[in-house]
């Protein structure tokens, strides 16, 4: 069997910083944060929560472009992944026919579904003892597997449908299950991505892990501080990111813009602890991504990191590094300073950005970043905005449960004929 070349044609995303991918890359680039209090908002749902900022889409969806018959099923963790979805099937220039027949495929996944659907469903069962309340949709809007049926759904999509659900890798994964299904033959064209929504629960969630941070309620802009000597914790965000991978020779024959390719993956688990993340087995995924490539560490031109802004997480994800790629200089960034970590979509958001970073020639710095902490040194953090042309970089995404997962991503080179 001959293996495709992947290759990524069109980009979507809701962010803390807008509808499109155009606002992300605009509050990025501006050095922005996106981060605010949520106290107002949240102190009625929960009363104790440590962690009372956050990052929400500030702009109100236009949900209502959705018809009905299928608004209905989705929670704003579906919604988010549909508008993020028809965002980059426009930008891929992909026709309905491509979408209906067969060939396409969706691999889109969230931590959870709509946490805001089910707190309203829990919310009445309590209050009343009874569902005669709840809308028959309720359940589409809350299953894992909400954004990918959703989408499989009101896109009328008969390829495959994967739903990875894993935590903060989540995006990571489906991108990378995206990029094997085209690869061997399996798909031709893939959706591919991930979805979260800001809600008190959610943050309580992490509160419990003690992980949020906590210590910037009344400094919002100033956490979380990725690879800092003072972050505290993460910090929970929202948004939805989509990425379409096709086959080299699809994108060519279409005439598609090719934004970049995908030329490794890998995802394992650390096997040790459902919380912490550990050096090795991040090593253990880095070193597998370039295996799977046919690189050297020294091919590698830039790192995104998954880095929250949590004391071992961050530590754990620098040593790693130092650890594959010694002092090769290497520059390395998360871009959670700027607009939290969004959890399910992360990956994909992040991964949106990094392709415009590299076809733009510019490397986006970690926010509130200022002094690296213990344990953090050793790599050459990017610290202020750096242009610099990259050819390939890597994607990190780490998740509770101990799920690592890798992209290696490559400037795309118009093959010989």
């Amino acid at each position: 069997m001959s293996l495709k070349k992947v290759v990524i044609t069109g980009m979507g995303a809701i962010s803390p910083f807008g509808i499109g991918v155009k606002p992300l890359m605009e509050g990025l680039y501006s050095g922005h944060s996106a981060v605010i209090s949520q106290k107002s908002e949240w102190e009625e749902q929960v009363k104790d929560l440590n962690c009372w900022v956050g990052a929400p889409v500030k702009e109100t969806l236009p949900s209502k472009s959705i018809p009905r018959q299928y608004r209905r099923t989705m929670g704003p963790t579906a919604i988010m992944s549909l508008l993020a979805a028809n965002e980059a099937i426009g930008d891929a220039g992909i026709s309905e026919s491509i979408l209906t027949s067969g060939r396409t495929g969706v691999s889109f996944s969230s931590s959870t579904g709509s946490a805001e659907s089910l707190t309203q469903y829990f919310r009445e069962y309590f209050s009343s003892a009874s569902l005669k309340n709840i809308s028959s949709g309720t359940f589409f809007q809350v299953m894992s597997h909400t954004c990918a049926a959703n989408i499989a759904h009101a896109l009328n999509i008969k390829g495959r449908v994967i739903s990875p659900d894993a935590a903060c890798s989540s995006s990571t994964q489906a991108i990378g299950l995206g990029y094997e299904a085209i690869k061997y033959g399996l798909q031709d064209f893939m959706l591919c991505g991930g979805s979260d929504e800001l809600d008190a629960v959610v943050c309580g969630s992490f509160d419990l892990l003690n992980a949020t941070s906590c210590r910037f309620n009344d400094k919002p802009t100033e956490t979380p501080r990725p690879f800092d000597r003072d972050r505290d914790g993460t910090v929970c965000g929202e948004g939805a990111g989509c990425i379409i991978l096709e086959t080299e020779e699809s994108a060519i024959r279409r005439g598609a813009p090719i934004l970049a390719e995908i030329i490794g993956f890998s995802t394992l688990s650390d096997g040790t602890h459902l919380a912490q993340s550990h050096s090795d087995s991040i090593v253990r995924c880095m070193e597998n991504a370039l295996e799977n490539s046919n690189l050297k560490p020294e091919d590698i031109d830039y790192i995104n990191a998954h880095a929250t802004g949590t004391i071992q997480g961050d530590i754990s994800e620098a040593g790693a590094i130092r650890n594959v790629f010694g002092d090769s200089g290497v520059p390395v960034s998360s871009l959670k300073g700027h607009m939290g970590h969004t959890l399910g979509a992360s990956g994909a958001l992040e991964l949106a950005a990094s392709v415009r970073m590299l076809n733009d020639g510019i490397l986006v710095p970690t926010l509130n970043l200022i002094h690296p902490g213990e344990g953090c040194e050793g790599i050459d953090h990017l610290m202020d905005i750096r242009r610099i042309q990259i050819t390939t970089f890597l994607k990190n995404s780490f998740a509770f449960g101990g799920i690592n997962s890798i992209l290696v991503i490559r400037r795309y080179f118009k093959r010989n004929d």
